[in-house]
């Protein structure tokens, strides 16, 4: 039996490399390349094009190849009886919380307007801190980390979810009272898994109701926002910025309007990459699992998208 990674435009050498290391008897193939698929009963994905998986007759586990999994839960040809299990690693958190500080900062200290400033030749000591409320958006293991580290730093935090959170540390909005929680706030960090009830959630009547000036940082995923309502809350003054590293289209297009808008500051969906050397594990450790009939590490809640 063999498994089979699935991740149209990403070079699997290095996973390869790292599942051969540690089960050096597990047949390993990629995809499209894929001789034997009823001998497949694990695949490894990301992104892979919907309905592919079933052309494994014998499919006993799916794992993401990442700590997203809506990009497997929107194929709605997968048999819910097949389990999905994703990566979570601390060197992920790591990554993503000093992502989101990096953002935080830089609008605090304004560093959008002093770069502008230094292509004008413009001296301007004035107001050199803007003052800050971080608004999270998803209070998993991600955003929690996210929170205290900006806590620790002396930043005001309030977070908000769709799920009850009675001990929570920190001020806390569920989803009725979204109104509350965005008028709490003037950065907004968006760290929520992408489900029905999550997608688009970035939009103009979310941004007419924030305070002015808000601050937008977005790393969860491109389908949360909807990008044309983006320009315009920032032509109309909702909005003071972005920055993005998620989008609705991955390469972002050449001719999209974000290229060329100022006031967002882009980068190519690199907040937090899976470590393969701490991935491979997960995923041999849920082979061995699903083996001997335990149960599994990091299963996907179906229902919740995460």
């Amino acid at each position: 039996m063999s498994l089979a990674i699935i991740s149209p435009g990403k070079n699997p050498k290095i996973w390869i490399k790292e599942f051969k290391v540690l089960a050096p008897d597990l047949a390993v193939e990629t995809y499209p390349k894929i001789t034997e698929p009823e001998k497949v009963e694990y695949v490894f994905l990301w992104q892979h094009p919907e309905g592919i998986l079933s052309d494994y007759p014998n499919l006993k586990l799916i794992s993401s190849m990442g700590a997203g999994v809506d990009h497997i839960l929107k194929d709605k040809t997968i048999p819910s009886s097949i389990p999905i299990v994703r990566i979570v690693d601390e060197k992920l958190t790591f990554s993503m919380t000093n992502y989101v500080v990096m953002a935080v900062l830089n609008f605090h200290r304004q560093k959008l307007r002093y770069q502008v400033n230094q292509t004008r030749k413009i001296w301007d000591m004035s107001n050199p801190e803007l003052d800050v409320t971080v608004g999270v958006m998803g209070v998993g293991a991600l955003g929690k980390d996210v929170m205290d580290k900006l806590n620790y730093m002396g930043f005001p935090v309030v977070g908000f979810g769709f799920s009850d959170k009675p001990d929570f540390e920190y001020p806390y909005y569920k989803k009725d009272n979204l109104d509350e929680f965005l008028k709490e706030v003037n950065v907004l960090v968006c760290l929520l898994p992408l489900t029905p009830d999550t997608e688009n959630i970035l939009n103009g009547e979310l941004f007419e109701k924030c305070n002015p000036n808000t601050y937008l940082i977005n790393v969860a995923r491109g389908k949360h926002l909807v990008e044309d309502d983006l320009i315009i809350a920032l032509e109309e003054g909702h909005i003071s910025g972005a920055m993005l590293d998620v989008y609705r289209q991955e390469p972002l297009p050449k001719d999209h309007p974000f290229w060329e808008n100022w006031k967002i500051t882009m980068t190519p969906h690199i907040a937090s990459v899976t470590n393969p050397q701490a991935a491979a594990p997960q995923v041999i450790e849920n082979i061995k699992r699903i083996r001997e009939n335990r149960e599994l590490v990091n299963v996907v809640n179906r229902t919740r998208g995460y």
